[in-house]
């Protein structure tokens, strides 16, 4: 994503923005939220005057358009987020009006910025200069190519073959082939992991029929394939070598020590009320919670109050597990200073 900030008097102003992905439509979805006033060039009807008995239909024409939102949609498999309102500045002010915002679509949001707003947008700025992360998840006779977005793992391809311990090199080349076919292409970092030897076989191949892929690729063991080799692989650190700053690895391991503290007693805080007490006697030191819980009024007081407490607030994609795993404890948990005794 690309960012330009305009007239800003302290945390409220408009800054432009400009989604160059997918991800960074996602992004957009926790960044607009109802109340905020956005604008856009888009497509609207236009009457225009006729003396025919029948009019003809409305003409679209692009214009400048700033609505004051109301609801905000993100779909993943449409590639697009919609961002409905009612229309303030422009024609036919007081109507409805839905902007749809795909990858190239600039828009300008006004409003009171909070911090994790800032970081957010710091975070899909910095990660439009690399590449794609992919993982391929790899076994005998069974590979699967994952595409890593950063609100989780998206599967790209699946590839099954009647391969096995006891199958004929032909099979095996075959089947070395077929998944190599699909790797071709990549860019960014490409992980290749699973267990046992196979992996390093297929690394080997991959040298010999296509070295610069391999020349950004890093090998990986785990204990399994598909899903779960791609948390493996991030709760393991191997994308932070690849990428310093991704914010999946942080959150895997986060919610790995939330969940630590708990069964020993420790000092973490789980759920609203007690992460507000927590916060309330400063011991929140970071406060955690899922994305999906961002535009809830009682939760952005509650982010203020603890940004005020100078605690650290971050934000997990509830479509991946970590973020699955936080809200199955009321999606908000605290990393605390200390112990608190009930």
């Amino acid at each position: 994503m690309k960012a330009e900030p305009c007239e800003m008097r302290g945390d409220y102003g408009e800054i432009r923005l400009f989604p160059e992905s997918i991800d960074d439509l996602w992004h957009l979805q926790h960044l607009i939220a109802p109340g905020d006033l956005v604008f856009a060039t888009t497509l609207r009807s236009v009457d225009s005057a006729t003396d025919k008995i029948r009019p003809e239909k409305a003409e679209k024409r692009p214009v400048r358009l700033g609505i004051r939102v109301e609801k905000v949609e993100f779909s993943v498999h449409g590639v697009r987020l919609r961002i409905n309102g009612m229309i303030e500045h422009g024609v036919d002010c007081g109507a409805h009006h839905t902007f749809n915002a795909e990858t190239g679509y600039e828009i300008s949001v006004i409003k009171r910025w909070r911090q994790v707003d800032l970081d957010r947008i710091d975070r899909a700025v910095k990660s439009s200069v690399y590449g794609v992360i992919h993982i391929l998840t790899i076994e005998e006779g069974e590979a699967e190519l994952f595409r890593l977005r950063q609100y989780g793992p998206e599967s790209v391809i699946s590839v099954t073959m009647g391969s096995g311990k006891g199958a004929d090199l032909d099979t095996r080349q075959a089947f070395f082939t077929q998944v190599l076919s699909h790797c071709t292409g990549i860019t960014g970092p490409l992980v290749i992991a699973g267990p046992g030897f196979i992996k390093d076989d297929f690394m080997k191949f991959m040298r010999t029929k296509d070295s610069a892929l391999a020349d950004h690729t890093l090998v990986v063991e785990t204990r399994r394939i598909g899903r779960g080799a791609v948390q493996d692989v991030i709760g393991q650190g191997a994308i932070e070598k690849l990428i310093g700053d991704i914010q999946l690895t942080r959150e895997v391991n986060l919610v790995d020590e939330i969940l630590l503290r708990i069964s020993r007693n420790g000092a973490v805080a789980y759920g609203m009320q007690d992460v507000a007490d927590a916060i309330d006697y400063g011991a929140a030191e970071q406060v955690l919670i899922t994305d999906t819980l961002l535009h809830d009024a009682a939760v952005t007081r509650l982010i203020e109050k603890a940004e005020g407490m100078r605690a650290k607030i971050i934000v997990l994609s509830g479509s991946f597990e970590p973020g699955e795993r936080l809200d199955a404890l009321g999606g908000i948990a605290a990393l605390l200073r200390y112990r608190m005794v009930k």
